[in-house]
């Protein structure tokens, strides 16, 4: 076979002109110390704030130090494989979790994975967990109510879409029983509702799921969860990640409900990793930003703008109190942050005031804009009047001779305290609750035995449904209170036909 000097210079040639110059440039690091899921690595001087590196064994981490001669990595997942001298190398991308309706349903860690076993989750896109908070220009004042179905919220603290409603008190006082039920009165309420469950027992996250299954509330719900036993750094980034699945919502004009369970645990999380991370500690050893921690998280809960879309993110926050001190840095530091706050009170709990509401120190600073105006007019003057009555009650145990205005005072407030009880997963439409509401207001209650006021409410809503069902119409399309005249006949009627208890 012989060589043509010509073909080979003519394929030569040809080599030269479709070469390309392919350059490619990594930033490789090395890892000079591991420990407690934290590494720290050399030579990744070009590293961003909170940018994901890969490890060699492909567990990624986020960049959280930028040190001068090293960068402090929080590892995500695993880090027993890791080893010093391994290899990190840059991503060039900032953390981002995966959104969209595909998440309706499932149950997913903080990175966005699925933990239901039903299979991976296929969605086309993703957003950032950090993202700057709406500007002022692009908010909307709050005016349209968020139903809880819980009428001591409804009434006397309403919440409105767009707020931040801090939801305080010790533990074992029934503070995800409001959450709870608040995601099962958004059925067919056009709302999205995203469940955030921080450090909890796996079989508490696992019964909250079925209960949202059960009644129907998981086709709506997005449920997020680092339990008790996944590291602090899963902990720390599941309310941005439950956010982040939010705002895609909320930017396409929708309303969206994001409850945080609770943030006390974030907070504990983040203080290990800043101490880990050989961070200086304030006060309680929590880092010095740990306000910005929750300020930015929920910051991000909007009414926004006409002209965004008028989509809408309401954020409720737990914390968890110690002994009922509210006045402790992580409970003030999210008052000062959140639009008013529910405070759940132990003693009220055990002698079985359920939902345990304090009306005294529990306040919304958003009030009346956030309520229908059947219920602005039924439970305008109930809030003083049941602080009254908590007056009343402590001073009339004192002394037994009291004059009539007292007595029947401490009467109506015992009856509204009654009202204002309410079952566990029964949250009530609100046009019923303006009905009982205005019964009670009205003084129909007055000469009702205690012990008979809750099945009053019950019958009195099945007798209105049967009888003068165009009042709750009225209520719910309208949201104004039908006239008078008219809401105090149906109650008289009813009222002929209810028997007491001792009868």
């Amino acid at each position: 076979m012989s060589i043509n000097a010509e073909e080979i210079s003519t394929l030569i040639k040809q080599q030269i002109e479709n070469f390309d110059a392919d350059i490619e440039v990594n930033d490789v690091g090395t890892v000079i110390e591991i420990g407690d899921g934290i590494a720290r690595a050399h030579g990744l001087d070009n590293a961003m704030a909170g940018e994901l590196l890969e490890f060699s064994n492909g567990v990624m981490g986020l960049a959280q130090n930028l040190e001068e001669s090293n960068v402090g990595i929080v590892i995500l997942g695993p880090y027993t494989g890791i080893k010093e001298g391994d290899e990190v190398r840059r991503t060039g991308r900032i953390m981002q979790v995966p959104v969209g309706e595909e998440l309706l349903g499932r149950v997913v860690n903080p990175l966005g994975q699925a933990i239901d076993g039903k299979g991976a989750i296929e969605t086309a896109k993703s957003r950032p967990i950090e993202a700057a908070a709406p500007g002022v220009m692009d908010r909307k004042s709050v005016d349209e109510p968020l139903q809880t179905g819980i009428k001591a919220i409804d009434a006397l603290v309403p919440i409105g879409r767009g707020q931040r409603e801090l939801i305080i008190g010790d533990r074992q006082t029934g503070k995800t029983t409001v959450a709870v039920d608040t995601i099962l009165n958004q059925k067919d309420q056009d709302m999205i509702c995203i469940y955030v469950a921080i450090g909890q027992k796996e079989s508490t996250v696992r019964n909250t799921v079925e209960t949202f299954r059960k009644y129907g509330a998981l086709d709506y719900t997005i449920v997020v969860t680092a339990g008790a036993s996944d590291p602090a750094p899963l902990l720390y980034l599941a309310p941005y990640t439950g956010v982040a699945m939010g705002e895609e919502f909320m930017y396409n004009g929708k309303h969206v409900l994001v409850v945080y369970d609770d943030l006390s645990k974030q907070a504990v999380a983040y203080r290990e990793l800043s101490l880990l991370l050989r961070r200086p500690p304030g006060r309680e050893a929590f880092p010095g930003d740990v306000f910005y921690l929750h300020s930015r998280l929920l910051e991000r809960a909007a009414k926004l703008s006409d002209a965004l879309g008028g989509g809408s993110l309401t954020a409720l926050p737990f914390v968890e109190t110690q002994a009922g001190d509210i006045a402790a840095y992580i409970p003030t530091n999210v008052i000062s942050i959140t639009d008013g706050q529910i405070f759940l009170q132990s003693d009220l709990f055990f002698s079985g005031v359920r939902p345990a509401i304090n009306a005294g120190l529990s306040v919304s600073r958003v009030g009346g804009s956030a309520q229908i105006k059947a219920m602005k007019k039924v439970a305008g003057t109930l809030r003083l009047d049941l602080a009254s009555f908590r007056e009343l009650e402590a001073f009339s145990q004192f002394g037994s001779d009291l004059d009539k205005s007292t007595q029947a005072k401490l009467n109506r407030g015992q009856r509204t305290v009654e009202v204002l009880k309410q079952g566990l997963h029964k949250p009530m439409v609100v046009e019923k609750q303006v009905m009982i509401l205005f019964a009670l207001t009205k003084g129909y209650l007055d000469d009702i035995p205690v012990e008979d006021v809750l099945r009053f409410e019950s019958e009195l809503n099945v007798w209105v449904e049967s009888n003068r069902n165009e009042l709750f119409t009225t209520i719910r399309e309208t949201g104004k209170l039908p006239d008078d005249g008219e809401m105090r006949s149906a109650i008289e009627a009813f009222k002929k036909t209810f028997l007491p208890t001792n009868n």
